[in-house]
């Protein structure tokens, strides 16, 4: 599916939201190298005029439809619909259904990609986000979505998170467009990816600078050695248009959909600590 196609799919949805954004002001004089997490914009809402951070969640997710309005409707986000649609089409390929699917989502956010896994078939998502404004507003605007809901620090998981999830069974893990920026380190990718059965399936995305050789987030070294001692075998990798930044300016993300096919070791996490 065409990013296109993606972003017209959730410009559809975005309408059943409860939008109280009355306006969103991008700032004129924005420097066209600002990084994404220090882009921002005015927000309208209530009659209140509130300057935002996009990396901000806390902030962003308290006003209802400001997620989806800045990002989707404003800045055309298109990666929950690219993502689970190509790891669709993957599945697909290898005679899998996505019915029988339980999904761990990490970095669940506001539920746009649990709303669009249950869009496709899945029929047990379990989320898992490290701010509780984020279960707030998914309970708040897409109730019913995932069967379980957890807030907790992945790099510190409390034994009774870690029970609890994995007595779902998960068989996938999806995290999408929440790596690469500290919003989920390597070491808490890791432990969800442990969180899974073996063998499953992941579906992911992350900016394309974040598997450079420059790269200093952890990603690029984290992706390559998984690969390299087998622990996921990619099935398919695709370049695609994530976004616009505030500068209009396209922003390019990389979608992998891989399968795990052994568990991490101890050993591995001993390097990531």
């Amino acid at each position: 599916m065409s990013t296109l196609a993606s972003h017209e799919i959730w410009h559809k949805r975005l309408r059943k939201i409860n939008n109280r954004v009355e306006e969103i002001n991008i700032p004129e004089d924005i420097e066209t190298e600002a990084d994404q997490d220090e882009e921002w914009c005015e927000v309208v809402a209530e009659n209140k005029t509130k300057r935002i951070r996009f990396h901000d969640y806390d902030q962003v997710f308290q006003i209802p439809g400001l997620y989806e309005k800045l990002f989707y409707d404003t800045l055309e986000c298109c990666s929950p619909s690219y993502v689970v649609n190509l790891l669709e089409s993957v599945a697909d390929e290898w005679e899998s259904d996505l019915k029988s699917f339980k999904v761990l989502d990490v970095g669940a956010g506001n539920g746009m990609v649990g709303d669009e896994l249950r869009h496709h078939g899945v029929r047990k998502v379990v989320g898992i986000d490290i701010i509780k404004e984020a279960k707030q507003a998914t309970l708040r605007d897409r109730p019913g979505v995932y069967n379980d809901y957890c807030i907790s620090d992945l790099t510190a998981l409390s034994k009774n998170d870690e029970n609890n999830l994995r007595e779902h069974k998960l068989n996938c893990m999806t995290t999408v467009a929440a790596l690469g920026y500290g919003d989920i380190p390597p070491l808490a990718f890791l432990q969800a990816l442990d969180l899974i059965s073996t063998p499953a399936w992941l579906a992911f995305n992350i900016k394309e600078d974040f598997l450079h050789g420059r790269d200093q987030s952890g990603f690029s070294r984290l992706i390559r050695q998984l690969i390299q001692e087998d622990h996921i075998l990619p099935l398919c990798y695709r370049r695609y248009r994530h976004r616009l930044s505030i500068a209009g300016d396209p922003l390019y993300y990389v979608a992998m959909i891989a399968k795990k096919t052994r568990p991490v070791t101890s050993e591995f996490f001993e390097e990531y600590r």
